[in-house]
């Protein structure tokens, strides 16, 4: 049976992934749904937002059963290898099967959340599935600002359950989530030309980290990975007050999500440092690879000669810059009490990028505990104050509390245990999820999410299990003739 329900959740999948869905930029998405809606004869309404709710009626017999909510989110973190020419607001992914896994050429694969739709999608489309009423609700820009979530009106839903169709661990119940918010900071300064400055016998150096893992900066910040950006500082740090360093350019990371994979910069020093500078790179190299070798088996250090830039970051804000970057705490910051295991507390000094006239950085916190994100902003953006003219921080979203006592928890608990002959764990997890938002505009709302094997989220080596798919489809459909 897996197999010929499941063919269908792929298809879909298939044809979503030909839809370029960056986040703040759903337009196609969003008309893309709504046209499968009208070609399957399925109501459909889009909001302001965007977003889109499907409603399909009770089959014959589940009349005066209640109905529940499938939710999913429309867009897709935009991650690529530095090698790949890939334009996210007009290609399609490429995807292709590797053994038992789903990948795409050298992007990320976008299952995250385009496999939760096709799982919606095909249970709303099959004519032989048994269910009570069904919302389908599909948000805008989880990924960047759960900014659908937030936008959603009171009173759009009718549902009393929801399955959160967002999780990405094989037979896993998650019934809680951390709250997070982003701290952005931006240093502005004036560049100076390179006549300016006394630099004709010295040597334009590149420095480059790649090769990472990266990854979701809320399921892996545990795990152990390198962060590109925080290598590169560190260096730079080490070597600022000995070599008279003069910094032309300095960028890394990409989305506040996501895990640094690739930083690089371009300074000068006088050519009297020319040696010292690559010794102190060969042992900086060295020290990371005993430190991070075990986990990052493809992380690449280089120094290279370039050209020699035009202009320059003043020296005093450049140095202070490096030092609050050093600063800025990033990783894992406290453990659950409640939950062993679980990460309470973290932060990802996601990104570095120079734009015209200033420095963003750009961070992003997450906590379990209300108290605990608060503070850590708080500590992120005293630390980027060393350096950075405006520190501001996002209005945030908050965590979702578990509910042990959930009814739809022991229904889908029952599921997949008859299914699978074995007890998923019940988790809270420490990523964002929506929930926590729905719950304010409907706290009546009884809640889990669920969701196949995926490994790599938000990197380029993002793969999908495709028998773990097969898996959580036969679950989810499970739960639906249940409820």
């Amino acid at each position: 049976m897996a197999t010929d329900k499941t063919s269908q959740v792929f298809d879909i999948f298939a044809q979503i992934n030909q839809v370029p869905r960056p986040s703040k930029h759903e337009e196609r998405i969003s008309k893309w749904l709504q046209d499968f809606a009208a070609e399957h004869g399925i109501e459909c309404i889009a909001d302001e937002a965007m977003n889109v709710i499907m409603r399909v009626p009770a089959t014959p017999g589940y009349e005066d059963h209640e109905g529940v909510i499938l939710q999913a989110h429309m867009d897709m973190v935009c991650e690529k290898n530095g090698d790949v020419k890939h334009d996210f607001m007009n290609d399609p992914i490429q995807t292709y099967v590797d053994g038992e896994w789903l990948k795409a050429k050298g992007t990320t694969l976008g299952a995250d959340d385009g496999i939760g739709i096709s799982m919606a999608l095909a249970a709303i489309t099959d004519k032989e599935l048994k269910h009570p009423a069904i919302e389908c609700l599909f948000t805008v820009d989880e990924e960047t600002g759960l900014t659908g979530a937030m936008q959603l009106k009171d009173g759009m839903l009718r549902g009393r359950r929801l399955i959160n169709l967002d999780s990405e661990d094989d037979g896993q119940i998650f019934i809680g989530c951390a709250g997070g918010i982003d701290t952005l900071a931006r240093m502005k300064y004036e560049p100076i030309q390179n006549s300016k400055l006394k630099i004709q016998n010295s040597l334009a150096i590149r420095l480059s980290v790649s090769g990472l893992m990266g990854g979701h900066s809320g399921d892996d910040i545990n795990k152990g990975r390198a962060n590109a950006n925080q290598l590169l500082v560190w260096f730079l740090a080490r070597i600022w007050p000995q070599t008279e360093v003069q910094l032309a350019r300095i960028n890394g990371g990409n989305l506040r999500n996501a895990i640094a994979r690739e930083a690089e910069a371009v300074l000068t020093v006088p050519m009297a440092y020319k040696e010292q500078i690559r010794i102190e790179w060969n042992h900086f190299t060295a020290q990371m690879e005993q430190v991070f070798g075990q986990v990052e088996k493809d992380m690449r250090l280089e120094l290279e000669t370039t050209d020699m830039p035009e202009e320059f970051i003043p020296a005093e804000k450049a140095y202070r810059l490096i030092m609050a970057l050093c600063e800025c705490p990033h990783g894992m910051i406290a453990m659950s009490k409640d939950m062993p295991g679980l990460v309470e507390t973290s932060t990802n000094l996601a990104s570095i990028k120079m734009k015209e006239g200033y420095i963003e950085v750009n961070t992003s916190q997450r906590s379990s505990i209300e108290a605990s994100k608060h503070h850590l902003k708080w500590a992120v953006e005293q630390a980027l104050s060393m350096a950075c003219d405006e520190v501001t921080h996002g209005d945030g979203y908050p965590g979702w509390a578990p509910n042990p006592k959930s009814a739809l928890l022991e229904i889908t608990k029952a599921a997949y245990e008859e299914l699978f002959k074995a007890e998923p764990k019940v988790l809270a997890i420490h990523a964002g999820l929506e929930c926590g938002l729905f719950l304010e505009k409907y706290p009546y709302l009884d809640m889990v999410s669920i969701g196949p094997q995926m490994y790599g989220v938000h990197s380029p080596q993002e793969r999908l299990s495709i028998p773990s798919t097969e898996r959580c489809y036969q679950w989810l459909i499970s739960v639906l003739e249940k409820l």
